[in-house]
């Protein structure tokens, strides 16, 4: 597991990596320099395929429905609300690994 402080240094991360790093990464969306929505922008929008196309699911406080629609218009595999019940992070991640 790896843990970063805001978008910005995500998105750094993973526009380096010549192979995808992780099997998944839990985007937090309010963050500090570059929020998630950001972030997962540009992940997206990288030239490395592979890496561009790792699954992304949204961990917020933001948990209305507008909310989620904003999480899979800008790429996001799946959304989940804080406080984030452990069954749920159990079934969102085994639909991804």
């Amino acid at each position: 597991m790896t843990a970063v402080e805001d978008g910005d240094i995500a998105v750094k991360m993973l526009s380096k990596a010549e192979t995808r790093p992780f099997d998944v990464v839990l985007m937090d969306v309010r963050m500090p320099v570059m929020d998630g929505y950001e972030a997962t922008k540009r992940i997206r929008a990288l030239k490395n395929k592979d890496v561009a196309e790792i699954p992304i699911i949204a961990m917020t406080a933001n948990a209305f429905d507008e909310d989620r629609r904003a999480s899979f218009e800008v790429g996001m595999n799946e959304h989940i609300a804080k406080p984030v019940s452990i069954e749920k992070l159990k079934d969102v991640l085994t639909m991804f690994l």
